[in-house]
């Protein structure tokens, strides 16, 4: 696999960052935060945040960052890590479905749409740098990390929805299947949360206790046929003859 499609597919299973301003307070001095995240349908990381937080206002006079990537794992130095470095810029708060993608990973935040001083902001990744694991690093181009479709707008972004809510209606045994052949876990129910070019998340419950699940497409798909193909293939091999 090749460090860049190992990259996107690193950025793809994650949520969680650490994101670094340029201090508006403290001239010249880097500024660190906490930074929920999801994925767009181009690969970009999309972040809500408030105006009256510290990094908006930071981002405001610099637009300038750079987003620490993070998994879940105890032993960060031992694990893949990914810094990307960028510009944020504001994405329209409004967009329906850029609203129902962020909600149903960070669905926490459902709230701070109630709030005026929240807003979308668009991280539009320069260059980044990954570090796969011993001896397996280096700098990519930010272009290495986005999606190219043949055809705008994006067009999984508007069928999203809909096969979401088929596969969750009619495949929910589907995804329990997948769950426990591709990542050997097991779960009471399964939902998909969302689906792109690269692949798809599925959250498995066991009881209370949720865990969110990532699968990668062998080949990218661009639309909801192509989805449907990919779907169906991995469902013959988990299927038992």
């Amino acid at each position: 696999m090749s460090l860049a499609l190992d990259a996107k597919q690193f950025l793809r299973s994650t949520r969680r960052g650490v994101l670094s301003t340029h201090s508006a307070k403290m001239a010249g001095y880097p500024f660190g935060s906490v930074a929920p995240f999801v994925v767009d349908h181009s690969g970009s990381p999309i972040i809500l945040i408030s105006t009256i937080a510290e990094h908006t206002k930071n981002i405001i006079q610099d637009p300038k960052v750079s987003l620490m990537v993070l998994n879940d794992e105890a032993d960060m130095q031992a694990n893949a890590r990914l810094t990307l470095i960028g510009e944020a810029v504001m994405a329209d708060k409004d967009d329906a479905l850029l609203r129902a993608r962020y909600l149903r990973y960070q669905p926490q935040a459902e709230t701070y749409f109630e709030m005026h001083d929240f807003n979308f902001y668009r991280i539009q990744i320069k260059q980044a740098r990954y570090i796969a694991g011993f001896g397996k690093m280096g700098w990519l181009e930010g272009d290495a990390l986005n999606t190219p479709f043949d055809a705008a707008p994006l067009p999984l972004a508007d069928k999203e929805a809909g096969i979401i809510e088929h596969m969750n209606a009619d495949h929910a045994h589907s995804m329990l299947a997948y769950s426990q052949h591709f990542h050997g876990k097991t779960g009471d129910s399964a939902q998909m949360l969302g689906i792109d070019t690269d692949g798809f998340d599925v959250a498995l419950m066991n009881g209370e206790e949720q865990q969110v699940l990532r699968f990668n497409f062998e080949q990218p798909i661009q639309d909801a046929g192509e989805a449907r193909k990919a779907l169906v293939a991995m469902s013959k091999v988990t299927t038992p003859k």
